[in-house]
């Protein structure tokens, strides 16, 4: 039995795998409770995080991806902290990525985003998947199995994002090679160069070399419409600006929908009844991936900084407090969700999930990502017979073997090794 009273939620390996226990032991305790290993003020109830994610007033983004390590120089005092967070923020990781910036620089910079998200290009972008979804299952299906991570998922969610962002499809094998996702043969031999580069700052080169090229030569295409988006007041922004924005949604969209994708086929894989249900009736496919987001939220734990002395609930929030948002802990919220350890493929609220955050943090990618889950389903069904699990590489049914990602903010599985029925296309 382990000591969840002493455990380090932030480096404990034993909680990787499943750190469901662990949040229910907390919120048995209160939905808002300290930790006791750093001192973080961790939520697990599903209103409670909702409120703080709404409260951006209260509570500020400087430390979303960073958590209780925030460099600062000191520890801040008194009961209004906004001038110390906005004197000392720079130092913070990723305090360029409009993630971790608040209202109204926040709101500044998303709105770069609005060039990209339109209807129409989430058209040209869901035309662009249904071709890709075929051409990824190409690279792999005559095997009749294939580690489905590495295979399918990271790649596809990537492209999809280079697609989206208007990168042209002759640099996309370019992004494959230096994400470490390059296509077997695509490199030649010797030629690891690419390995030793910082991948995002390498697709911070990227795109400013995009946005001064299209502000110099302006064209038809998606770079020219996010080289030319100014900010709300009608200042144009500069063009590593524009990179960041770009830049992060390659991290994110990369990862939380690939994490998604994932999630999906071991589902498939471990509940062939499912499997089968969904491959009979497509319009089950929605249900499926938003309880496939509920279930397994793709993002663990989100990150806030009390700026002034509040309230989360009941509880007393003194200014200064780091607060643990565990999204995975909110989306099986049993007050919120009937019997919420059960994948139940007919809940009613299972789109009332958190796993894109909620308010202005909410997840810009959330439509794109379950436009990504929805299109690879249903080509992967078209495509793949009778998908089951690799006993060999993670035991039979009942004794699965499974491992995640070591990360104290996003769940994921390292690796899926699937098998399955090659299917005439």
């Amino acid at each position: 039995m382990r000591d969840f009273d002493t455990i380090d939620f932030f480096s404990d390996d034993s909680l990787v795998n499943d750190p469901y226990p662990y949040f229910e032991h907390l919120r048995a305790k209160c939905p808002v409770v300290y930790e006791r290993a750093h001192g973080t003020l961790a939520v697990t109830g599903y209103d409670e995080i909702s409120e703080v994610y709404r409260t951006t007033e209260d509570f500020s983004s400087c430390n979303a991806v960073i958590g209780p390590f925030a460099p600062f120089p000191s520890k801040p005092e008194g009961s209004d902290i906004s001038a110390f967070i906005a004197e000392h923020r720079h130092q913070l990781p990723m305090n360029e990525h409009f993630a971790t910036m608040d209202p109204p620089d926040h709101t500044k910079h998303r709105s770069l985003l609005h060039r990209l998200m339109t209807p129409k290009r989430l058209k040209e972008n869901e035309d662009y998947m249904w071709r890709l979804a075929d051409r990824q299952i190409d690279e792999f299906v005559a095997q009749g199995r294939c580690e489905f991570i590495k295979a399918y998922s990271k790649p596809f969610a990537l492209l999809v994002v280079a697609d989206v962002l208007g990168v042209p499809e002759e640099d996309h094998d370019l992004i494959r090679q230096h994400l470490g996702l390059q296509r077997p043969g695509v490199l030649e031999e010797g030629d690891h160069t690419w390995k030793a580069l910082n991948p995002l700052e390498f697709l911070d080169r990227l795109f400013v070399a995009y946005i001064e090229d299209r502000r110099r030569s302006p064209r038809h295409d998606v770079l020219t419409d996010l080289a030319t988006a100014t900010f709300p007041d009608s200042s144009v922004p500069e063009p590593i600006e524009v990179s960041r924005v770009a830049t992060f949604m390659f991290a994110a969209g990369q990862e939380t929908t690939a994490r998604l994708l994932a999630t999906s086929l071991q589902v498939f894989g471990d509940r062939p009844d499912l499997q089968e249900r969904v491959r009979a009736n497509r319009e089950l496919i929605p249900d499926f991936i938003e309880e496939c987001l509920r279930y397994e939220s793709p993002v663990k734990a989100d990150f806030r900084l009390a700026k002034r002395a509040t309230k989360i609930g009941d509880v007393d929030v003194p200014a200064g407090t780091t607060v643990m948002l565990l999204n995975g802990a909110a989306n099986r919220d049993p007050d919120h969700f009937a019997c919420p350890e059960t994948f139940d493929l007919d809940r009613p609220n299972a789109r009332e999930h958190l796993a894109f955050g909620r308010g202005v943090h909410s997840c810009p990618g959330g439509p794109l990502a379950r436009a990504e889950g929805r299109i690879s389903i249903e080509r992967i069904l078209d495509r793949m017979g009778d998908i089951r699990i690799s006993e060999a590489h993670h035991g039979p049914a009942g004794e699965r073997r499974y491992r995640y990602e070591p990360s104290f903010i996003l769940r994921g599985l390292s690796e899926l090794h699937l098998e399955f029925n090659p299917l005439t296309r």
